[in-house]
């Protein structure tokens, strides 16, 4: 092989690893937020007592009755699941078909991570990942019913979401000239990524909701409510309104606005890079 393609090699390698790792800490850092989002999506009227009132208050409460921890409940699915994708993704934006593949391929770790963010016990308390992945397949198989339900409502979140999110981005940024200057440069491509995230997160939690109703506890014990996606949301807006479609918005544009910025920001530097060095 030639010296230089081994170099090209070597330094995918290099880059893919970054990208990684920078996934790895981006989820790290946010999933708290992503603990509390589930936590207001599956929470169903605000006279309920263990309810939260803000998201400070839900701060305070998973803190103070679930420990630090308690933000870190389900986080091992993210990490096999999104890590991984995200790093392939930066270097094959597609849009609405790389959103419907990922749905497919994340779904179970959804089912997981979903569940265990919802259970409200001290972390010492909860079972394992794989512990927990097992009692859902024991009783209720690895079907739509299983491990694999709420899979509409991923394909929705995930399709509308990298539609909207690649679409905006690639638009706008031809759209608002290129500045010379490399900080204002910067400040402009975080700018758009940031919006980018913020507009997906709006157009696409409505079905970001019905996964967390469909995924996580029923109502009833023994009782499914929520079954499909689209009849999910007709009963959460019949009952709880309009504005319950839009749960856990904050934290997941307080989540997915930088992260999003921060992603295509990876990949803008990076095919910048390439082009100028092969």
């Amino acid at each position: 092989m030639p010296v230089k393609s081994r170099l090209f090699n070597v330094t995918l390698k290099i880059l893919y690893t970054l990208i990684f790792m920078d996934s790895l800490i981006e989820i790290c850092l946010m999933h708290p937020l992503d603990v509390v989002k589930t936590r207001f999506q599956i929470q169903r009227c605000a006279t309920d007592p263990n309810s939260y009132k803000s998201l400070g208050d839900s701060f305070r409460m998973i803190f103070r009755t679930e420990g630090l921890f308690g933000f870190y409940k389900g986080i091992l699915p993210p990490i096999l699941a999104e890590t991984p994708k995200r790093a392939v993704k930066t270097f094959a934006i597609a849009g609405l078909g790389s959103g419907l593949t990922e749905a497919i391929v994340v779904n179970p770790f959804e089912v997981v991570k979903v569940g265990l963010q919802a259970n409200r016990n001290t972390f010492a308390e909860q079972p394992s990942t794989l512990g927990y992945a097992r009692q859902i397949i024991k009783k209720e198989g690895l079907g739509l019913r299983g491990l694999n339900k709420g899979l509409t409502a991923t394909l929705g979140r995930h399709g509308a979401f990298n539609m909207v999110y690649f679409g905006f981005y690639h638009n706008v940024k031809n759209i608002i000239p290129v500045n010379k200057d490399p900080t204002l440069e910067f400040l402009r491509k975080f700018g758009i990524g940031f919006l980018s995230g913020t507009m997906a997160s709006v157009i696409n939690i409505p079905f970001d909701v019905a996964k967390s109703r469909i995924q996580g506890p029923q109502p009833v014990p023994g009782e499914i409510k929520y079954r499909t996606c689209f009849k999910t949301m007709a009963t959460v807006y019949q009952e709880e309104g309009i504005l319950a479609l839009y749960k856990g918005l904050l934290p997941k544009i307080m989540r997915l606005g930088p992260g999003g910025a921060v992603m295509l920001l990876v990949y803008e530097y990076t095919y910048l890079w390439l082009q100028e060095n092969w």
